[in-house]
């Protein structure tokens, strides 16, 4: 199927069902192809709502799609323009999230999670290869092709994903998600696809414990863990974890990048290429258990910023953001479930992929809220034309976001080591 834009009326290809999803000048619905009953997601955007830097977000991120053909990455199969809208027919996965799916799992070991990074990997290779930077990975972007026991993990939302020059490094402008930003990125250094590799060793951490390696209720304090690289192998979850497992994360965790190991050296270390004698098959409980307080964690501050949204209400939003808060609010994903069915997806509010829905937050400091899954996604692109013009990073702070507390009054177990830990920091 072609995936170059073309003029042709999308109606007279396809037909249009129900929606899956919605954002600000987007909505995504399901659609079938009428010459072969394929089943799609078609993202459809109001291109009469977009400024001119959405619109250049939404060719730039319409040309990588189309440069990416792997089993486990979000096909674009293909790209129409008409008067006032843009349609991006994409692949219908209807498995919900990763790590919504592995809670839900009666075992789930060691080795399930070697699987999982594997395929990750598997689909940053592939990026890598084309001379693609993602700069976005975290949970809410691995989505599962169906819900059929051993479903492909496929990679998802290109929306601040960039081209580079092979081993190009450069400053692109500060992108990403909190939690998952890499050292190089956060002293506002060049970079390039190392920045992958960090935060698949971020999600790896996670796929092995529950929960993540940098923790602090502060931001600012979060970002200063990061850019240290101060994360440890606390008892007694990570005691019956393989050492072939934390060498791999020490390797993707690397604060240098330059000696951080690539996607195609990863996919080569023993306990991914050798899982079967390698990774440990013990059930892992409390992962499970810290996990699904982690998804719970990240979906009700997203829901609600994803409403306010949708209804314009950017000040409410804005505020939200700035907000210092103590309870209630969690972060959820901005812009990937669109490709996934609702009847699959557990949360009760679905949003659309927008071309990028940016949220800029120029907090000044003192902001608090459990940082260690946010997933608001940050591209300050008037950052990056201002360190292009001077020829060199600029001097400004990263935009800070606050994120929410934990989702239950009392801190878990899980919660609280992580909690002293980053206070031990």
């Amino acid at each position: 199927m072609a995936t170059t834009a073309t003029c042709t009326r999308f109606t007279d290809d396809y037909q249009l069902f129900e929606e899956l999803g919605k954002g600000a000048f987007s909505v995504v619905r399901r659609c079938v192809k009428k010459t072969s009953t394929q089943e799609y997601a078609a993202k459809i955007i109001n291109t009469k709502k977009l400024s001119a830097r959405d619109h250049q977000k939404l060719e730039r991120e319409a040309r990588i799609c189309r440069l990416l053909k792997h089993p486990n990455i979000v096909r674009l199969h293909d790209s129409i323009s008409e008067e006032g809208f843009h349609y991006l027919v994409f692949d219908l996965v209807t498995g919900g999230e990763l790590f919504e799916d592995i809670v839900a799992r009666e075992y789930y070991s060691e080795a399930d999670a070697s699987h999982c990074i594997h395929q990750i990997l598997e689909s940053v290779n592939h990026i890598h290869q084309h001379d693609i930077v993602h700069r976005d990975l975290k949970p809410e972007n691995l989505l599962l092709a169906s819900k059929c026991k051993g479903a492909a993990v496929k990679l998802a939302d290109f929306g601040l994903a960039i081209e580079v020059q092979g081993e190009q490094q450069a400053w692109f402008g500060f992108a990403g998600t909190p939690g998952y930003l890499s050292p190089e990125v956060l002293r506002k250094d060049p970079y390039g696809k190392p920045v992958d590799i960090w935060a698949c060793g971020v999600i790896l951490y996670i796929l092995l414990v529950g929960y993540p390696p940098f923790w602090d209720e502060d931001q600012h304090k979060l970002y200063q863990q990061i850019k240290a690289g101060a994360y440890d192998f606390p008892s007694p979850e990570w005691d019956t974890v393989t050492p072939e497992a934390k060498n791999l994360i020490n390797q993707m965790l690397t604060i240098n990048p330059a000696k951080r190991i690539t996607a195609d050296q990863a996919l080569k270390h023993p306990w991914v290429c050798q899982r079967s004698t390698v990774a440990s098959m013990m059930h892992r409980q409390e992962t499970v258990e810290c996990l699904r307080k982690f998804n719970a964690r990240r979906k009700l501050k997203g829901a609600i910023l994803t409403t306010m949204l949708v209804s314009r209400n950017f000040s409410a939003a804005k505020s939200l953001l700035n907000k210092k808060s103590d309870g209630g609010v969690k972060p959820q994903s901005n812009n990937k479930n669109s490709l996934v069915s609702p009847a699959q997806e557990p949360a009760p509010l679905q949003t659309a992929m927008e071309p990028q829905t940016t949220v800029v937050h120029n907090a000044t400091d003192g902001i608090k809220g459990s940082t260690e899954s946010c997933n608001t996604t940050t591209e300050d692109e008037d950052l990056k034309a201002r360190c292009l013009k001077d020829g060199a990073p600029g001097t400004e702070q990263p935009p800070l976001q606050a994120c929410s507390p934990s989702l239950l009054s009392a801190p878990q177990p899980c919660e609280n080591r992580r909690s002293l830990r980053s206070q031990n920091n």
